[in-house]
């Protein structure tokens, strides 16, 4: 079969493309250390090593017009990546003529660090909203209160958490603020302090259960863990504090009630299991159908066609799951509780969002399925774990 060969296209091109109403994939395949050190804002990070395993995850509609980037001297990189994505399928590859230094030599900006959209939102939304903070001072002083009604929870994933923590800190990621905070602060006078490792979590956490209007003051921490070891403070480590597992039913209706306002308030559309069905199958467009739960229920009873997307580290790290921009996500939990605080965070991302009504009623047949590579040791012997003694 003769490969066709990567058209390229200018800075200026792409400008265009990122801003206009198509769907775009903008990839950039340098590893993760050259990638945070520099790269174009929107630009997802999809390294040539693992560019086979995650494609499929990220990219699922194979027309979908995709643009790879590298440096200039990584073109060799940027055609091995389009020819391997060719043999995968996808027909529409291009590269960044030039690479990224012809993005700056048109005076366009890139970018250092990671997950930059969404840490630039969550500056906006600090102050579009408000939000209250407290200086990590300013909690070290209220936990010295003998009579402080407080309690601190950190919004981080839980591996992350049990990493490093506040002292005293609940784990319970933002993704379960909605679901499980009156377990975690039953009495309306106790104070809420949401913390992350920086910023962005802590605010988008806070202003979750501010929005839902909840009884307690709540504040987030400014610039979480790290702020609190840069004013000299310890930081507690493989801590196993955790949200609790599992949330009486009568106090469901109260929670739902909250989140219902949230769809109100953001007019986050529904869709029901057929039409996600007829999307998933149509191939028209980039589905992503989000089971924003804990890991846990989804192992149960996770849609068919869905991904496990926890809904905070959507909100945080929307690149890690969606590599499409201007695709459609669904959103879907199974109590209509969590879902809508995290597709009005979406929503307001500027991503087109809907909630699912009836996840458990999603059957898809003949869905594109995620790429996925095997790799053959043909010269390895597998060994079993009890087999190490002889070693």
């Amino acid at each position: 079969m003769t490969r066709p060969t990567t058209p390229s296209i200018d800075a200026n091109e792409l400008k265009t493309w990122i801003h206009d109403d198509q769907e775009l994939a903008l990839l950039d395949i340098r590893e993760h250390g050259p990638y945070g050190e520099n790269h174009l804002f929107f630009a997802v990070p999809l390294p040539y090593s693992s560019l086979e395993l995650d494609i499929g995850r990220l990219v699922p509609r194979k027309s979908t017009r995709t643009v790879l980037v590298a440096d200039e001297s990584g073109a060799a990189i940027v055609l091995a990546a389009a020819q391997a994505l060719f043999r995968l399928g996808y027909t529409q590859i291009f590269a960044l003529q030039g690479g990224i230094e012809s993005w700056t030599d048109a005076g366009f900006k890139t970018f250092a660090g990671v997950n930059l959209p969404s840490k630039a939102f969550g500056e906006i939304a600090e102050h579009a909203y408000d939000i209250p903070t407290l200086s990590a001072t300013q909690l070290h002083a209220m936990q010295q209160d003998k009579n402080a009604d407080l309690i601190v929870l950190d919004g981080r994933p839980i591996e992350e958490y049990k990493k490093m923590n506040i002292p005293g800190s609940v784990c319970c990621p933002n993704g379960e603020l909605a679901l499980r905070i009156n377990e975690l602060a039953p009495n309306p006078d106790t104070t809420v302090v949401v913390n992350c490792a920086g910023r962005t979590r802590s605010i988008i956490g806070a202003q979750s259960l501010i929005s839902l209007n909840i009884p307690n003051k709540v504040y987030a921490l400014e610039n979480g863990t790290q702020g609190w070891f840069l004013a000299d403070l310890p930081l507690e480590h493989r801590s196993n504090r955790l949200y609790p597992p599992s949330i009486p039913e009568d106090s469901k209706p109260l929670l739902k009630d909250r989140a219902a306002r949230l769809i109100e308030k953001f007019r986050l559309p529904t869709v029901q299991a057929t039409q996600v069905e007829s999307w998933l199958t149509n191939g028209n467009r980039n589905i992503f159908l989000c089971d924003i739960r804990t890991a846990e229920e989804a192992a149960i009873n996770m849609p068919a066609g869905a991904q496990h997307t926890p809904g905070g580290q959507l909100i945080q790290a929307t690149d890690q799951y969606i590599g499409v921009r201007k695709s459609k996500i669904v959103i879907c939990d199974f109590d209509n509780i969590r879902a809508p605080v995290i597709a009005s965070w979406m929503k307001q991302l500027g991503w087109d969002v809907c909630l699912l009504n009836d996840p458990q009623d999603v059957s898809v047949q003949n869905t594109p399925k995620p790429v996925s590579t095997a790799i053959q040791l043909k010269h390895t012997i597998a060994l079993e774990p009890s087999q190490l003694s002889r070693f």
